[in-house]
């Protein structure tokens, strides 16, 4: 039986990789985003037997629900949600931060994506599926200007554990993936287009791709329905764990 996968933040990074990933061995995919030409050229690219194109913004709720009542027949019943959508925005800490930036960061990377968990809950819970959060390791480990951006992801963390006990019984999985330092459009995104500051970032890092959360995500999903994988932190080999911060008067 065809399995199918929502996929939300599917024009780039982690998301494009995982629409690939999971229509490459056979899913049928909904691929969601805000660029529908980006959209397009995944059904061009895979075929529109396999990627059903869903173009609008995560926060706008009104758009969402449209979106998810017009499936077609055939991308109806979804078995795994990938909660991909999110961002970063400024590096600043917390007492320079925009607050704009602060409050479009809640609204995609929680009330979006706790809003489109709430839809599908009961398709999933139909179909004894999974849910799959993309979290960060911003949500455990804090760092100098990861403020709110860190809370969002602590929240999509705490948030698989919730769903994981009110959903004891159902047979739905809840995984929380929470990668570390990842080449991306991410860094592009959070700079507001400063490819210089990307470049410099991952220099000589070694950085996760999209293409090996991907693949964290498929085998997490495609895992025997008697396991779960309530979370799981991933980080190249190049990143590891620094020591705390110390200010001395002068």
């Amino acid at each position: 039986m065809t399995k199918t996968v929502l996929v939300t933040g599917a024009t780039s990074g982690f998301g494009r990789a995982t629409v690939e990933r999971f229509a490459g061995a056979g899913w049928r995919v909904i691929a969601c985003g805000r660029r529908a030409e980006r959209l397009d050229a995944l059904v061009a690219a895979i075929g529109a037997s396999r990627v059903h194109p869903c173009a609008f913004d995560v926060r706008d709720e009104g758009a969402m629900r449209a979106a998810i009542a017009a499936l077609p027949e055939g991308f109806r019943d979804v078995d795994v949600l990938v909660n991909n959508a999110g961002l970063a925005l400024g590096t600043a800490p917390a007492q320079r931060a925009d607050l704009a930036q602060w409050k479009q960061m809640i609204d995609t990377n929680v009330t979006a994506l706790a809003t489109l968990t709430h839809i599908l809950l009961p398709k999933l819970i139909e179909r004894r599926g999974a849910i799959v959060n993309v979290s960060s390791v911003a949500a455990t480990y804090p760092y100098v200007g990861g403020n709110v951006y860190g809370g969002t992801k602590a929240f999509v963390a705490q948030l698989s554990l919730g769903l994981r006990s009110d959903l004891h019984g159902t047979g739905v999985r809840v995984t929380s993936i929470e990668p570390g330092l990842a080449e991306t459009e991410f860094t592009l995104v959070r700079t507001g287009g400063d490819q210089a500051a990307s470049d410099t970032l991952y220099a000589g890092t070694h950085p996760i791709t999209g293409e090996d959360i991907a693949e964290t995500i498929w085998w997490v999903a495609n895992l025997p329905p008697h396991l779960n994988v309530n979370r799981l932190e991933v980080m190249p080999v190049s990143q590891s764990f620094a020591g705390f911060q110390i200010h001395r008067a002068k």
